[in-house]
């Protein structure tokens, strides 16, 4: 016997809401004439409950629709008013750099999406219903992604011609600072051929002594104390030390805004040795130098440190040192390089430890290093004459870690610590890493000391 085989056909299903409608019918059918319809198999007979039932799910049915097709229209109305501030957004920026054909289609696009918000608005009033609201909710939320991303990129366009504009205004800048820099260059050899700039520390005299001169001397000090470091650094990296290592061990987890400012550590680490015991007289360690307390200067003490900073300021180190081998300066000198050359750095840079066991005996050798180290040393020496010639000598001072930055007793080193980075939190607050030049006061007047600032 032969089957013969039917094509099954697929299912249709019915939208969810056509069911709901068509099930809603059949119940009304059903309340109304209390028979089943055709192709039923018996008569179903309703009861109140079961018309009460009907009535509930009619009212559901027409609000979910009524809700579904307010947030439709809700919808609708946010994703035009993105479209507008797009196409606004485009508007301003065809004006500048002037582009007539962008602005034509931003103006037109904006009159467009104006008309569609005067029809939403008549919608609503008429209370006309959204036929199809699950596919107008969908083209809504893509008409608003698509405005939201057209704004991001004109954003992104404007920041960008803004961003070349600052550079070529760098640059100018950076030309023009050049420029005057060559300029003033030129103006200073002139004036010093002619003998009209001179320095205010030159035909200096007791009376006249006022924090500004101690502050011009105290520029030089620094100045020479980082030519100093640069010198130890360029020996470091020829010794093939990792820089990075070095500066962690003397201070440990501090987050440096750019590499170079590592060199600030080892700044901070020979300010530290050069200056340590300058509130003492000549440097002085000794027993009776330890009890010294600060007191009114007599005239006569004032005097002899002035002379002595005049005199050692008209000659070269090397020929005191020749002149006076065992002076205060000398016994200075060979004290803080034995201190801060360490024997194992020294047998790292040169092999050796000759050159320590020359100045040892009293001599600095002609190296690069032993004349960079006597240049500081001497302004060091001579800030020091310079900070005891005062009436209330001048007092030193440093900031610890972890304090708070204050503009009265402290200036950064990195202005870097002022524009916070891009990973750090906007509630976190640069603290003091480290002192890298000390303060001093003098009298009432407070001479700021260079720290370097770091995130906690």
């Amino acid at each position: 016997m032969d089957l013969q085989m039917e094509t099954v056909r697929p299912m249709v299903v019915a939208p969810k809401g056509k069911l709901r409608r068509k099930f809603a019918k059949v119940l009304n059918i059903h309340k109304l004439t209390g028979v089943a319809p055709e192709g039923e198999m018996k008569k179903i007979k309703f009861d109140s409950k079961t018309a009460k039932l009907s009535e509930s799910f009619y009212k559901l049915e027409e609000e979910y629709e009524r809700s579904l097709a307010f947030e439709a229209l809700l919808a609708k109305l946010f994703a035009t008013v993105s479209s507008i501030k797009a196409a606004y957004a485009q508007l301003q920026h065809s004006q500048s750099p002037y582009d007539s054909i962008g602005i034509q289609k931003a103006d037109n696009l904006v009159v467009a999406e104006l008309k569609t918000l005067s029809e939403l608005k008549q919608c609503f009033l008429k209370k006309q219903v959204d036929p199809n609201p699950e596919r107008t909710l969908v083209l809504a939320e893509i008409q608003e992604l698509r405005s939201l991303l057209k704004t991001y990129e004109i954003m992104g366009k404007k920041l960008e011609s803004q961003y070349k504009l600052k550079d070529s205004e760098i640059i100018f800048l950076r030309e023009k600072l050049d420029e005057s820099m060559k300029q003033n260059k030129l103006t200073e050899k002139r004036l010093n051929g002619s003998g009209q700039l001179c320095n205010p520390l030159d035909n200096l005299h007791l009376s006249a002594l006022n924090p500004t001169h101690f502050v011009t001397y105290l520029h030089h000090t620094v100045k020479s104390t980082r030519g100093f470091v640069k010198l130890m650094i360029e020996q470091m990296k020829l010794a093939g030390w990792d820089i990075s290592s070095a500066a962690n061990s003397i201070h440990p987890g501090v987050f440096y805004y750019k590499q170079d400012h590592k060199c600030f550590t080892f700044e901070h680490f020979v300010s530290n040795v050069m200056f340590e015991a300058f509130h003492l007289p000549y440097f002085s360690t000794s027993s009776d130098s330890r009890s010294y307390k600060k007191k009114k200067q007599s005239n006569a003490d004032r005097e002899m440190f002035f002379e002595r900073f005049k005199e050692l300021r008209s000659m070269k180190s090397k020929d005191y040192l020749t002149a006076r081998p065992k002076s205060r300066f000398a016994r200075f000198c060979r004290a803080k390089y034995l201190q801060l050359i360490h024997p194992k750095m020294e047998q790292a840079f040169f092999g050796h430890l000759h050159l320590r066991n020359q100045v040892s005996a009293g001599e600095f050798p002609e190296t690069s290093l032993c004349s960079g180290f006597l240049e500081m040393a001497k302004r060091i020496w001579l800030l020091h004459c310079l900070a005891f010639s005062f009436e209330h000598e001048a007092e030193i001072f440093r900031v610890p870690k972890g304090c708070r930055f204050s503009e009265v007793y402290m200036k950064s080193v990195a202005e870097e610590a002022f524009f916070p980075a891009a990973e750090s939190s906007p509630e976190s607050e640069p603290l003091v890493a480290f002192t890298v030049v000390p303060g001093f006061r003098i009298g009432k007047t407070s001479i700021q000391c260079e720290v370097y600032l770091s995130l906690s």
